[in-house]
């Protein structure tokens, strides 16, 4: 599965973006979709997964109300709307495909496939 992240920008704080990530080969075999995200001299962290047929979600608590991830009419499309944003989601965000379970959506090591990631950066 190849997944291509894109939709970053400059945006001030307070303001929107919506991220898009475009997946091609065997998306069947992908259990959830995940977008995670990385911070200057952070760790990559988890933002939100959907589940494959687009039954659950599930978010980080610090996205929780700002943030909402959602499936494309198409299917191989997943969008991160992203609302009130704030300085501190300045990052590098990547979608991600997960064969596994959805109990393990969460966890990095669960994805297989990752898009190249793009950069948000929300000034104050």
């Amino acid at each position: 599965v190849q997944l291509q992240a894109s939709g970053g920008g400059l945006v001030q704080a307070g303001g929107s973006l919506r991220l898009s990530c475009a997946a091609s080969g065997p998306t069947l075999r992908l259990s959830s979709i995940g977008w995670f995200r990385q911070g200057p001299g952070k760790e990559r962290e988890f933002v939100a997964a959907i589940m494959a047929n687009g039954g659950s979600t599930d978010y980080a608590d610090f996205v929780k109300g700002r943030f909402t991830i959602s499936r494309g009419s198409a299917n191989n499309m997943v969008y991160l709307q992203m609302n009130s944003l704030k300085p501190e989601d300045t990052a590098v965000y990547y979608c991600a495909g997960d064969r596994s379970s959805w109990a393990a959506r969460k966890l990095i090591s669960a994805y297989g496939s990752w898009g190249q990631g793009t950069q948000v950066t929300v000034s104050s």
